[in-house]
């Protein structure tokens, strides 16, 4: 995967760093980068965009790539191939992330790792009787299905590993389970009861997280008996767990509540109408009056725009993530839960 710079470390970049042997195309196209939001597309001598990022500073961002840093010699291969570069200003950096990511999915460019491949996320679907699995990872949304999930490798390794734990068995408010070296087959009764426990698992975070810690008690006291190797296998089992339980309610609660956003410009506010944890309007207002958001809200559940038009889940879940994550992290006075 490409290591590149991010914004955090934008902020190293002094006006003094010496840039790094450049064509005078490149030197005048940094020269031309705002201290502004938006994304840059990286270009090679055939016209292809080969790396599609975005930042806070425009200008700070790019040229951190052709400064002299021994630290980014994982992306040097990159660079020389670079021809040109073309820049998107953004209103706002929430703007600049959802544009890079609308641009890697549509351009897939060759140095971009995450993002472009979205037709390979996955989901967990919880199987009916069988002598065989109680989960199994699919390509496409089925009845008793979760996700999607964009790391297969790690759902395959959870769906691996939880199955020397069945069976899992619910009661008073608790799960219990053991460590099997081989795993078990369930008769139907014992499969049901197990389906049952992780239908909770799955579909309750408080349920999951009671889970949770019955597999970290297991690991503690496999490790205070100093069976480090069972010890290990517990801790292997519970990140897995982790990975499962976490992509699925990082923002379940988030996406239930529809949101505004008000971001500060230089020439006023910025509105967005979130519902579903997708954008549904967005507006700008230059000189912003007391009433003005509550005509936007109106705006918005009235005649919705449609930015998300012919995209699936797949697809959606990036730009869900993205949007949520900004919400999260701004301040509370630019956030408001309708």
């Amino acid at each position: 995967m490409l290591i590149v710079p991010d914004d955090n470390y934008s902020k190293q970049w002094r006006k003094g760093d010496r840039l790094i042997n450049i064509s005078d195309k490149i030197r005048a196209k940094l020269s031309e980068l705002p201290m502004k939001p938006g994304v840059y597309k990286m270009i090679d001598n055939k016209g292809n965009v080969i790396y599609v990022g975005k930042s806070k500073m425009l200008n700070k961002r790019v040229k951190i790539y052709f400064t002299h840093n021994p630290e980014w010699d994982k992306i040097k291969r990159m660079v020389k191939m670079i021809d040109n570069i073309e820049f998107i200003v953004t209103d706002t950096h929430l703007e600049a992330r959802l544009l890079e990511c609308s641009l890697i999915k549509e351009l897939k460019p060759v140095f971009n790792s995450q993002m472009k491949h979205d037709r390979g996320y996955v989901y967990v679907k919880l199987e009916d009787y069988n002598k065989h699995r109680a989960l199994s990872v699919v390509e496409s949304r089925e009845e008793n299905s979760f996700g999607p999930f964009r790391k297969r490798y790690y759902l395959n390794e959870t769906v691996k590993s939880l199955r020397y734990l069945y069976p899992i068995v619910k009661k008073d408010d608790s799960y219990f389970f053991e460590y099997h070296i081989f795993p078990v087959n369930l008769n139907e009764l014992e499969f049901n009861e197990n389906r049952n426990s992780l239908y909770e698992i799955l579909t309750n975070d408080s349920e999951a997280r009671i889970f949770i810690n019955e597999l970290e008690k297991k690991m503690k006291n496999e490790a205070a008996s100093h069976n480090f190797e069972r010890a290990s296998l517990f801790k292997d089992i519970l990140n897995n767990v982790n990975y499962l339980v976490n992509s699925l309610n990082r923002y379940k609660e988030l996406l239930k509540r529809d949101v505004i956003l008000s971001i500060p410009l230089d020439e006023g506010l910025k509105l967005f109408y979130i519902s579903k944890g997708l954008i549904i309007k967005k507006e700008v207002i230059k000189a912003p009056r007391q009433n003005d958001i509550e005509k936007f809200r109106e705006a918005a559940l009235t005649s919705p725009d449609h930015y998300y038009i012919n995209m699936d889940e797949k697809s959606l879940i990036d730009f869900k993530d993205i949007i949520c994550s900004e919400i999260i992290t701004l301040p509370d006075s630019m956030v408001s839960y309708i």
